[in-house]
């Protein structure tokens, strides 16, 4: 990972601190959506598209983990999409179904849009990526990659230890954590102290599953992890 790029003016906490600067008791911003009107669900916003050249430059970009001490639930991508990379914000690509699906299983009280991922630690969830680097597509990435990303993960279960861990796309685990025969579920060895999930993938490449089936899934961890 040494000599990749961190996304230009990232100065995300990497842990325990909501993703606010705003001093408590002033305005809120109207720019975050739904602010301006606490507890109802966020007003219908247009959000700027990275540009064909941002998306370019975000090639091999480091996307900031998403953590915190003792959470829940840490869901761990695959690796950052370009349109990750370009905007800071994980699972951003329009298509990806994983803030519909986290919001069906019963993770959040509402759909967040990826721009409101600062929410969820308060939540007890984070997220972070078996793969730093982005690329266009996870199957530019090598086994190789996999297989540090794997190592690199435990490491980082082991330093923040969540409960649980969701990996989020089976072939990743497989490959990754050498389980060849793994299926979607709980798995029977842990990843260092925590309990171990897989995921499916809910990019929108991923026909094998609706938005609804994705939201059962989610649904059958979040069980698990109140359970």
């Amino acid at each position: 990972m040494n000599g990749r790029r961190r996304r230009p003016g990232d100065t995300r906490p990497e842990a325990g601190t909501p993703g606010t600067t705003r001093p408590a008791g002033s305005a809120p911003d109207p720019t975050r959506p739904g602010a301006a009107e606490p507890g109802r669900a966020p007003a219908t916003r247009r959000y700027p598209r990275p540009t064909k050249e941002q998306l370019a430059a975000a090639a091999d970009l480091l996307l900031p983990d998403l953590i915190a001490p003792g959470l829940d639930v840490l869901f761990v991508g695959i690796n950052p999409g370009l349109w990750s990379a370009a905007t800071g914000w994980h699972f951003a690509r329009p298509g990806n179904r994983f803030w519909p699906a986290l919001h069906r299983g019963g993770f959040t009280p509402r759909q967040l849009h990826p721009s409101e991922q600062d929410e969820l630690p308060g939540l007890g969830l984070g997220i972070t990526n078996m793969v730093a680097r982005a690329s266009a597509r996870a199957d530019e990435l090598t086994a190789e990659e996999l297989v540090e990303g794997a190592r690199e993960l435990t490491t980082k279960v082991a330093r923040y230890r969540p409960r649980w861990v969701a990996v989020v796309g089976v072939t990743a685990y497989r490959i990754g954590f050498a389980r060849p025969k793994a299926s979607f579920g709980p798995q029977p060895e842990p990843l260092a102290a925590a309990r171990l999930w897989v995921l499916p993938n809910p990019s929108g490449l991923n026909a094998h599953f609706t938005p609804e089936t994705l939201g059962a899934a989610f649904g059958e961890l979040r069980a698990a992890v109140t359970g």
